[in-house]
């Protein structure tokens, strides 16, 4: 079986000066700041992805479009309310509906649930802020996530 790399993204920082409902929040100026970032550290580290799977919130809508405008040949976004508002027992079974024909996946929501889904794959806490990104690897396939014990590659807070 081949090696399956997740790589889980929380958004960039948010906007709380609006009034306007938690899904609808958009970044603020740092958020705007940190996304092409973090773009940029997942080119740098990552390289290509096969699929990406992003919360239908607006925030996370914003972080994939600023980190994505970074990459080569991105992928188009599966933007789904399963991963917004979602906890890493919902976040794992999005995982592990994933086609096997990807080997990359990028999987981009909020805390608590991607810190928690962070922290109970990898074995120990990871701190999950704003535009952080974890890379974690095993072998198998996405029905075995979490059920076999995953690598940390990587674990970083791109600012911008």
């Amino acid at each position: 079986m081949s090696e399956r790399r997740l790589v889980i993204l929380r958004h960039a920082k948010s906007d709380w000066s609006t009034d306007a409902p938690d899904h609808s929040r958009p970044l603020n100026v740092r958020g705007r700041r940190d996304g092409p970032e973090a773009g940029r550290w997942l080119r740098m580290n990552v390289g290509t992805l096969d699929v990406v799977v992003c919360s239908s919130s607006t925030r996370t809508r914003q972080t994939w479009e600023l980190a994505s405008a970074a990459l080569r040949d991105a992928p188009e976004a599966q933007f789904t309310d399963d991963v917004y508002d979602a906890s890493a027992i919902d976040l794992l079974d999005v995982v592990r509906g994933l086609p096997d024909s990807a080997s990359c996946v990028l999987l981009i929501g909020h805390n608590p649930g991607i810190e928690d889904l962070t922290t109970l794959l990898a074995g120990e806490l990871l701190p999950m802020t704003t535009s952080a990104v974890a890379v974690l690897t095993w072998p198998g396939s996405w029905s075995d996530v979490g059920l076999i014990p995953a690598t940390l590659q990587a674990h970083a807070v791109p600012r911008g």
